[in-house]
């Protein structure tokens, strides 16, 4: 899977999510969406150019399901 670099505080916000499969229409979700834009909006904000992120040179990360469930 080709990832693309992102730039959209609501763009990197429902990359990061995306995993989690949450129901954008409950309280707790919206809550989460409204926090998580208001911190990559204040980071934008204080730097004087465009912050992006590339998720493709993200390292990956190997989860001990034994330790944390197969679910």
């Amino acid at each position: 899977m080709k990832l693309e670099t992102l730039n959209r505080p609501q763009a990197i916000i429902e990359f990061c999510l995306a995993p989690l499969h949450l129901n954008p229409q409950t309280e707790a979700a919206q809550e989460v969406y409204r926090r998580l834009e208001h911190v990559i909006k204040t980071y934008q904000s204080k730097i004087p150019q465009p912050v992006s992120v590339d998720f493709s040179n993200m390292p990956p990360i190997v989860i001990n399901e034994a330790a944390h469930g197969y679910e």
